[in-house]
């Protein structure tokens, strides 16, 4: 008989398998990681160019040449681009990485004949049309002071830059002079110089056949470019603050925008993987400690987290929430406190129990079939990383003892190292 007054037993994942990709490459050198899945009848395609922020000449270069090249080759405009993709019901995405840009292609593998080859002339033929540029800059000018309005966005830019300095490839913020001064030429110049074969990785999942690899090759296989430069390497000079507040008037604002938050490192750094479970403990699920107390026990906000972001040269960890402004110092006193406690005190085994079944939960959910693999694959390789990588963050989250939390909350959550500002 059911008990639905009782919850369902909690069991661990026991069993956690990473699919290893087939890795070919095309007659130009790109490699191509492979997943193939005989029974899904899809093709997920994504080309990643390591064509960042960290190789920008000028600022704005590698978001607007990856949002300007679906918009129209030599040979199509944007409208037929878009429309060829929608009769064969595929779909394009362009994510925003400030690392890379990538490009997806999703498509039945019965149309993946009609639609690869025009996803491969979007990519090495693009027109880089005037006119689209003026749209892009009109349109991002007014998203921008659409989205300056908001508390949330305007802590965001400015913990960001205090983080990794305001000249930096990850710190600097957007402005609409910045949008006014990119040029078609800054584009192509982007384009020519980093959208080569030898800065470019590819991804195929869902059903890759003998067939769709050789549809690959033949159109994304035989172009040639001279070799992109050696990146540039990414230096921030930002010292650690000493419990530096910063406030930023938003006159208007119905709340207040908090984020406090800390330089870290990327993911090839010995402590990132405990920094996963400890960042999950404090505010990276519904369960952890600051919702359970800010939002539930002292009921200052409707959300709280912390997320730990990690870029390939370097990384963050940042609090977020929004508050009353009669709240704000309680809120910040209360996170504050929050972070003491995981530094004073072993975290409960039972709570410990908890965040790891959540993680490796969510690592399982991230194995779930061709799309979602796909994706744990290429942030994978794209970060250099390797399956033993992955295998390594599982044993930590199984095996990881509450005084090793202890001793990295003593480490990384100590509040003088925290920038701490407010919007609103």
């Amino acid at each position: 008989m059911l008990h639905r007054k009782s919850p369902p037993a909690i069991h661990e994942v026991s069993h956690l398998t990473l699919p290893k990709p087939d890795l070919v490459y095309l007659d130009n050198g790109i490699p191509v990681y492979v997943l193939d899945y005989p029974g899904q009848e899809i093709v997920k395609l994504e080309a990643v160019f390591r064509a960042g922020r960290p190789e920008e000449d000028k600022r704005l270069a590698s978001r607007a040449t990856s949002r300007l090249i679906r918009e129209g080759t030599l040979r199509q405009t944007a409208a037929d681009i878009a429309e060829h993709l929608d009769y064969y019901g595929a779909s394009l995405n362009v994510p925003t990485n400030l690392d890379t840009s990538s490009f997806i292609l999703f498509s039945l593998k019965k149309y993946a004949a009609e639609v690869i080859p025009t996803f491969a002339d979007m990519l090495l033929n693009p027109a880089f049309p005037e006119e689209e540029l003026e749209n892009f800059r009109r349109t991002s000018i007014q998203e921008l002071l659409v989205e300056l309005e908001k508390g949330e966005t305007v802590a965001y830019r400015k913990v960001t830059e205090l983080i990794f300095g305001e000249q930096h490839p990850y710190g600097y913020n957007s402005i609409p002079e910045d949008y006014h001064a990119i040029q078609r030429s800054d584009i192509q110049d982007f384009y020519q110089k980093w959208y080569t074969p030898q800065n470019c990785l590819l991804f195929a999942s869902g059903r890759i056949d003998s067939s769709t690899l050789t549809l690959i090759n033949q159109h994304l296989g035989q172009y040639k470019r001279p070799n992109s430069p050696e990146h540039k390497p990414v230096v921030s000079t930002i010292e650690h603050p000493k419990g530096k507040k910063i406030k930023v008037p938003l006159p208007g604002s119905l709340q207040t925008a908090i984020k406090i938050g800390r330089r870290l490192f990327d993911r090839r750094h010995p402590d990132f993987n405990g920094l996963i479970v400890l960042n999950t403990l404090l505010g990276g699920y519904f369960g952890s400690r600051l919702m359970t107390n800010i939002r539930e026990k002292k009921g200052y906000t409707y959300n709280i987290y912390s997320t730990v972001d990690a870029y390939l040269n370097d990384g963050c960890m940042y609090i977020a929430t929004e508050v009353s402004p009669d709240k704000a110092n309680a809120a910040i006193r209360a996170i504050f406190s929050e972070l003491k406690k995981l530094r004073d005190k072993p975290v409960p085994e039972e709570e410990l129990s908890m965040v790891r079944n959540y993680i490796l939960g969510m690592l399982l959910n991230g194995l779930d079939g061709p799309i979602n693999s796909s994706d744990m694959i290429r942030n994978l390789i794209v970060e250099h990383q390797t399956p033993e990588n992955f295998e390594q963050l599982v044993h930590t989250v199984r095996t990881i003892a509450a005084v090793q939390i202890q001793a990295l909350a003593n480490q990384y959550l100590k509040e003088e190292d925290f920038w701490v500002v407010t919007a609103g």
